[in-house]
């Protein structure tokens, strides 16, 4: 994908596949637990057992969610022994579109919080 989402005259250039990718991405990030996740990958590497204790979500979840992110190209893995060892695979432009999204939700008041399509009632 062109890294293109600098300005307006670069969004009008990007093919309709680029921003389906974009959109696949931001669905891989669309969820309160991979969130939480890559901000404690961003400390460094970690074990599936420390990230259970850090997000408060049992192994097979935390497993469900590394995988989706892995298949997203988001995190990777390593194993040390018999330990498997989690990482962001590109942590500043991950840790960039994070502080971006923040910095839109300030500006915005977070009024995606009262989306009546994906907010936060929608997704109860």
């Amino acid at each position: 994908m062109k890294s293109g989402f600098q300005t307006a005259a670069t969004m009008r250039d990007l093919e309709p596949t680029e921003l389906s990718a974009a959109a696949c991405m931001f669905r891989g990030l669309g969820d309160p637990a991979r969130l939480a996740i890559l901000r404690h990958l961003a400390v460094g590497e970690l074990r599936v057992k420390d990230l259970t204790v850090h997000v408060g979500l049992a192994q097979s979840t935390v497993s469900a969610h590394l995988a989706c992110l892995r298949h997203c190209g988001l995190v990777t893995f390593r194993a040390q022994g018999r330990a498997t060892l989690w990482s962001l695979t590109a942590s500043r432009e991950i840790l960039a579109v994070l502080a971006a999204a923040e910095t839109l939700l300030t500006a915005t008041g977070n009024a995606v919080a009262l989306c009546p399509t994906y907010g936060e009632e929608a997704n109860r």
